[in-house]
């Protein structure tokens, strides 16, 4: 299983150079800081979380080269005291992030488990949700991931089975995750 630290140096192997973004942990809050003049972007994630690292990494792998450009790719965030219909949007907005995730948890040797980012709701039953998010997992097997997503995702895996091809891993995952 890989570490917060191994998932930084990964990641910045993979993209520091080709995309000018570097990975950042002890971060108090996840963030993403486009690149200045003569700096790198950044992600920072929480603490030395390995699941904030690859939750943010899954939001910079499916922004676009406009949303890269923006601070937290633009988009808007509710604090976790989202009522139901607010909750509704943020689990619309998050199942294809949350669905790469997946997969680069998968890749990284540690274990999934979908968020719903609101501790006002205990109680909060998320099945609906993990289903979506399982359901574009499914749509990334058959169709492919976006491109840095599986880049990343077959260097994960690589790390831990060099010999071991990405699409095959990911295909046989998911077969057993749907079991």
């Amino acid at each position: 299983m890989a570490s917060a630290t191994q998932l930084v140096a990964a990641f910045n192997a993979c993209f520091l150079s080709s995309f000018n973004t570097c990975l950042i942990g002890g971060a108090q809050e996840p963030l993403y800081v486009p690149a200045e003049p003569n700096d790198s972007a950044k992600i920072f994630f929480r603490l030395d979380y390995a699941s904030s690292a690859l939750h943010e990494v899954s939001h910079w792998c499916i922004a676009g080269d406009k949303r890269r450009l923006l601070e937290d790719y633009g988009y808007w965030y509710e604090s976790d005291t989202r009522d139901l219909q607010t909750q509704a949007k943020f689990e619309q907005v998050e199942v294809r992030p949350q669905a790469v995730e997946c997969v680069l948890h998968w890749a990284a040797g540690l274990p999934f488990r979908v968020s719903v980012d609101n501790l006002s709701m205990p109680d909060y039953n998320a099945e609906h949700f993990e289903n979506a998010v399982m359901t574009q997992v499914g749509k990334y097997v058959v169709s492919g991931l976006p491109v840095r997503a599986e880049t990343f995702s077959a260097y994960l895996l690589a790390q831990r089975f060099p010999d071991l091809e990405f699409s095959e891993f990911l295909k046989q995952r998911y077969e057993d995750y749907c079991r």
